[in-house]
């Protein structure tokens, strides 16, 4: 009896779980480090990156996600769009562009620990 009740039980958490995947791609908050990049080639997205635009790279989320992107040290935001692929650096969740990195005051040291909320997709 109680295999059962332990299977069912697992089928029930695989199951919530695959109805929440979805949702789950849009409501990403989360913290860690960025980096910010200044570069004039074309992102993944196939735009020519600006690095006076309020954009960033993530690994995953889809192209034109917006976020709302913290720096909690200064309590300064940026609400930024995903336009690119990245970053490729262990421990590091976003680059963004230079113009999004001032905004919250990264430019001088480079990097820092940011958090990020999902604002639109």
């Amino acid at each position: 009896m109680k295999k059962i009740i332990h299977t069912a039980a697992f089928a029930a958490t695989i199951i919530a779980t695959t109805a929440l995947s979805t949702d789950a791609a849009f409501a990403k908050n989360g913290c860690g480090g960025a980096s910010w990049y200044a570069l004039h080639s074309r992102t993944a997205s196939g735009e020519r990156m600006n690095p006076k635009r309020l954009t960033a790279a993530h690994r995953s989320m889809r192209f034109g996600t917006k976020l709302k992107v913290t720096n909690p040290r200064n309590g300064k935001s940026v609400i930024v769009r995903i336009n690119d692929r990245g970053p490729f650096i262990r421990g590091r969740i976003l680059d963004l562009s230079k113009a999004a990195a001032s905004q919250i005051g990264m430019i001088s040291s480079g990097h820092a620990k940011i958090c990020y909320e999902t604002v639109s997709r």
